[in-house]
């Protein structure tokens, strides 16, 4: 293994993270945008979470399929294209003011976030040694962060501060704002596309030969437990910033919308430090345990954002959002490991669990509805649980008999 040669590629796999990082910060803004604008409920503006996590689920096993026969570069720059196409029919979307017509731009534009999802995790993980697999995707992660971060900032001030004669909000800056994406996103399509890109044998990588030689993707416990687990943590984290400015707005604590959508900014802040501090940690406390730690310390938490009053409880809610950071790239990381010849499809199929982000937020929708958005947080808290599972007994290397 000549590390020499992947310095770059782990440079422009990296900038991907940061690029569906923004894409994913946005989207929350645009959830409480579109009630306002489109005069939609809080249970239909979580179809945005459902077309976006649902294209993941759709498209994950495709995009497997075409980096398994074509390479992790075709697949990158297949997704960059994708992403840039759907960020541009956000113009025809708003110029039409159709909620249906977002739906489907923002369909396509998270069909294209799946092909790079499937291909950057796991090439960062076999992009240098197998033990350093968590460590490495985490630090990748961080720059997600970065991204999630910006998105809220972009969106609070363009969309909640663009305010018409009459105060209403405007869709204006909306496609703007999605034209300017998919203009740096296809310039860093052509950067891929000039730039050589190594692929790894993945079969070279195993460290359990003796676990892996002869047994079927399903036999390896850990992954099927990596599917679980993220299926349920991506259902916690989408439906928790999916009606965080809601929750914020309804505590009566004086918060408006463009300050909820700072507040997810800064929570979003929290993320990427807990991002960077993870990866630090990780030197020193094994990734399971710490896994284990933060997604204890989030059930806790979460019990707090259900029942306790006040700002004590908003503060609680941008606290989780630290305690989340580690646990996507750890489940996934911990997930492909010692897979081998059948780490693409793997990843293939934890990618398409992301569909609890789809599937959870329009639950959380319908209790907030029916009873508060309080009450609704108690969806996220169960969700927790099972990371907790995993990370104390689902991680570990071993086939089913």
């Amino acid at each position: 293994m000549n590390n020499r040669n992947y310095t770059l590629p782990i440079i422009l796999v990296t900038s991907l993270f940061f690029l569906w990082g923004l894409a994913y910060g946005l989207l929350d803004v645009l959830n409480k945008h579109f009630q306002e604008t489109l005069n939609i409920t809080k249970q239909r503006s979580t179809l945005l979470q459902a077309a976006y996590f649902g294209a993941y689920f759709l498209i994950a096993l495709p995009a497997g399929y075409f980096m398994q026969k074509s390479g992790y570069r075709k697949g990158i720059i297949t997704g960059l294209l994708l992403y840039a196409t759907g960020a541009i029919l956000f113009y025809p979307a708003a110029q039409n003011e159709s909620f249906a017509f977002f739906l489907l731009a923002l369909f396509v534009l998270a069909s294209g976030l799946t092909f790079l999802e499937t291909a950057a995790n796991p090439y960062i993980t076999v992009l240098g040694e197998p033990a350093t697999s968590e460590f490495r995707l985490n630090l990748a992660q961080s720059f997600n962060g970065v991204g999630s971060f910006l998105g809220p900032i972009i969106g609070g001030a363009l969309f909640f501060g663009n305010k018409s004669a009459d105060g209403s909000s405007q869709l204006d800056t909306v496609k703007y704002v999605y034209i300017a994406i998919a203009g740096i996103v296809l310039l860093v399509a052509l950067l891929f596309f000039r730039t050589p890109m190594p692929e790894v044998k993945e079969e070279e990588l195993v460290i359990d030969k003796d676990e892996h030689v002869g047994r079927k993707l399903f036999q390896h416990t850990h992954f099927v437990w990596a599917i679980v687990a993220q299926f349920f943590y991506v259902a916690a984290q989408v439906g928790i910033a999916a009606l965080f400015i809601n929750y914020c707005t309804e505590k009566n604590v004086g918060i408006d919308n463009e300050r909820a959508s700072y507040l997810l900014s800064g929570s979003l802040v929290l993320f990427t430090a807990g991002r960077f501090a993870g990866t630090a940690l990780m030197k020193i406390i094994a990734p399971h345990k710490l896994l284990a730690l933060y997604a204890l310390i989030n059930i806790c938490l979460c019990i707090v954002v259900v029942m306790v009053p006040g700002i004590i409880s908003v503060y609680s809610l941008m606290t989780i959002f630290f305690f989340e950071s580690i646990m996507f790239p750890t489940i996934f990381a911990l997930g492909v490991k010692n897979l081998g010849v059948y780490t693409k499809k793997g990843a293939s199929y934890i990618i398409m669990s992301i569909v609890g982000g789809a599937l959870v937020p329009v639950l959380m929708g319908s209790l907030a509805q029916s009873h508060s958005t309080s009450f609704s947080y108690i969806v996220p808290m169960i969700c927790f649980v099972f990371v907790f599972i995993f990370a104390v007994y689902g991680y570990k290397i071993k086939t089913h008999v």
